[in-house]
C-alpha cells in the first residue's frame, strides 16, 4: 500500500513568487490532477506516474480534460480541481444566491461578531430608475440607528450577564450578543465578504446560474469570477453562459403561479401558522427507521425487515433504538440509516435567521422572496431597553422605500429590507440532518432567533418520531439527556 499526498491548496501569492523565479505559469494549474485522475480508469500506470506525465505535458492534459469532461460527459473529473476564492464587497442579498451551491465551502464575515460600518451596495437598477436618493436616505437611517442601537444594547447585555462580565475574557462574547441584535436594523444591501472553496465543476455551474439572475450585481459577480478563474483551468470551465432553462423557467413559473393564485386563492382559507409548521413526515417513521437499522445489521430483504419492524412491541423497539444511541457522544453523527425518514417544515423566519439556516446545505431549502407583509422580527433585548417604537419606525421607513422602489425596480427592491424582515422557507430534511441542525442550533450558545425556531421544529418532530429522535438536542443539553436515558452509563 502507498498513500501519497498528490497536492494541496497553496496561496496564490506563493504561486506568483514561483512565476517570478521562472516557473512557467501554464505549469501551475490544478488541471493536471484532473487529467491524471481521469486516466486512472483506463491506464495500468500508477497514479503518481500519471500525475508526472500530466505535469510534463500540460497541453496534452488539457486536451484530455476537454475530451473526457465535455465530449464524453464525465463531469466528475472536474471535481478534482479545487480553487479558493476571496469574495469581497458583495451584498448580503447576493450571498444568499452564492451560498445556494451545496457542494462548496463558505466562511462569511459575521454580523454577529463584527461591527459593520457604512459599507453597502447601491444596485445599478436603483440608480437607473431614479430611486437612489430614497435608497441612500433609507440605508443611512438604518445604519445610523444600528450604531445607536448597539451603544444602547451593549451596557444592557453586560448588566444582564454580570457573572460573565466580571471576566475580561468574555468581553468579546458579550459585545457579540449586542451586535447580533443591533444587526436586525441593517439592510440586505450591506456589504460583506467571504472565503469560498469550490471545485471547477461547481464553479462552472455557479457561473451559469448566477448569469441568469436578473440582478446587475449577480451579473458583475459572474463576470468577475470568470475573469479570476478562467485562466487557471480553461479546460474545465467552458459552459458559463446562462441557458434558456436557467433564464426562463423561474420567471415563467412565477407568472403561472400568479395567474393560478388569482383564480383560486379566494376559495382557499388558510389559518395563520406558527413560525415552524410540520407539513409532512414519513408515515410510521420510527418503524421505517427501525427497518433500515435491521436491514443494515442483517442479510434479510428490506420488505422482511419492514414487516419485522412493524411487529416489534414498544419494549423491543425501544431496545433497538437504545442500542443505536447507547455509545453516542455529543460529537458523534447519527447513523446514516436515519436518513431514510424525512420531515418537511414550512418556516417563517427573519433574514438574520435565514442567514444561519442556509448554512445547512445538505437539507432541501426552498425560499420565497422577502415579504414585508409577513412582518418583522424584533429582538427581545430591543424591547427590554425600550427601543421597540424606534425600531418599528425604521422598519416602516424601510417598507415605504421598498414599496416605492418595487414599482420601478422590482428585482432590486429587497436590497433595502433589513435583517428583521421575513420570508417563508420550505425545508425538507431527514432525521440525521435534523440531528446535525439540533446539535448546533438548539444549543444554548446558538443565536436566539434560530435556536427558538429549531427548538420548535424539534418539539414537533419528536411527536411523530420519538424513538428516532431520542438523542436529538443541542450540544449543551446532550450530557444531561444521556444521563437521563442511560443512567448506568453516567460515568462513561
Amino acid at each position: 500500500m502507498k498513500i501519497i499526498l498528490a497536492g494541496y491548496n497553496v496561496d496564490s501569492g506563493f504561486l506568483d513568487e514561483l512565476k517570478e523565479k521562472g516557473v512557467r505559469s501554464e505549469e501551475i494549474t490544478p488541471e493536471t490532477i484532473s487529467a491524471a485522475y481521469a486516466r486512472i480508469s483506463r491506464s495500468p500506470k500508477p497514479v503518481d506516474e500519471l500525475r508526472q506525465m500530466a505535469r510534463r505535458e500540460v497541453d496534452k492534459a488539457r486536451k484530455s480534460n476537454r475530451s473526457i469532461v465535455f465530449e464524453m460527459g464525465h463531469s466528475s473529473v472536474a471535481e478534482h480541481a479545487v480553487l479558493n476564492i476571496d469574495v469581497i464587497g458583495v451584498s448580503r442579498l447576493l450571498v444568499e444566491e452564492i451560498e445556494k451551491f451545496r457542494l462548496c465551502s463558505y466562511t462569511e464575515k459575521s454580523q454577529r461578531y463584527v461591527l459593520f460600518d457604512d459599507d453597502f451596495v447601491v444596485p445599478e437598477e436603483i440608480r437607473q430608475t431614479g430611486q437612489a436618493d430614497l435608497f441612500l436616505e433609507t440605508i443611512s437611517l438604518q445604519n445610523d440607528y444600528y450604531q445607536e442601537l448597539y451603544k444602547k444594547l451593549r451596557p444592557y447585555v453586560f448588566a444582564q450577564n454580570k457573572s460573565l462580565a466580571v471576566n475580561p475574557a468574555n468581553k468579546s462574547l458579550l459585545e457579540g450578543w449586542a451586535k447580533e441584535d443591533a444587526r436586525y436594523t441593517i439592510a440586505l444591501a450591506t456589504e460583506t465578504q467571504l472565503g469560498m472553496t469550490i471545485n471547477t465543476r461547481n464553479l462552472e455551474l455557479m457561473l451559469r446560474r448566477l448569469a441568469a439572475i436578473p440582478l446587475d450585481e449577480a451579473q458583475e459577480y459572474a463576470n468577475r469570477l470568470y475573469a479570476a478563474t478562467s485562466g487557471i483551468a480553461p479546460s474545465l470551465i467552458r459552459y458559463t453562459e446562462a441557458t434558456d432553462y436557467d433564464r426562463f423557467t423561474r420567471p415563467n413559473l412565477r407568472k403561472q403561479a400568479a395567474a393560478l393564485s388569482c383564480k383560486y386563492s379566494r376559495n382557499i382559507a388558510v389559518k395563520r401558522s406558527s413560525a415552524a409548521q410540520l407539513a409532512f413526515c414519513t408515515p410510521d417513521a420510527d418503524t421505517r427507521a427501525a427497518a433500515a437499522l435491521l436491514f443494515s445489521a442483517s442479510s434479510a430483504d428490506y420488505e422482511q425487515c419492514l414487516m419485522q419492524a412493524a411487529l416489534l412491541n414498544i419494549r423491543e423497539k425501544k431496545a433497538l433504538f437504545r442500542t443505536v444511541f447507547e455509545h453516542m457522544k455529543v460529537h458523534d453523527a447519527a447513523l446514516r440509516e436515519l436518513e431514510n425518514v424525512d420531515l418537511q417544515f414550512v418556516l417563517t423566519m427573519s433574514a438574520s435567521c435565514f442567514a444561519q439556516l442556509k448554512r445547512h446545505r445538505m437539507a432541501t431549502i426552498i425560499a420565497q422572496d422577502y415579504d414585508p407583509q409577513l412582518g418583522v422580527t424584533v429582538p427581545p433585548a430591543v424591547r427590554a431597553i425600550g427601543q421597540q417604537r424606534r425600531f418599528m419606525e425604521i422598519m416602516r421607513q424601510s417598507q415605504y422605500a421598498y414599496e416605492r422602489i418595487r414599482k420601478k425596480a422590482p428585482s432590486a427592491a429587497s436590497y433595502v429590507l433589513t435583517n428583521a424582515h421575513r420570508k417563508r422557507v420550505l425545508l425538507k430534511l431527514n432525521a440525521r440532518e435534523l440531528y446535525h441542525l439540533a446539535r448546533l442550533r438548539a444549543d444554548g450558545h446558538a443565536q436566539w432567533d434560530i435556536r427558538k425556531l429549531t427548538e420548535e421544529m424539534l418539539k414537533k418532530a419528536k411527536k411523530v418520531m420519538p424513538l428516532t429522535l431520542l438523542m436529538a438536542c443541542g450540544k449543551d443539553g446532550f450530557p444531561g439527556r444521556r444521563r437521563r436515558i442511560f443512567p448506568r452509563l453516567q460515568n462513561d
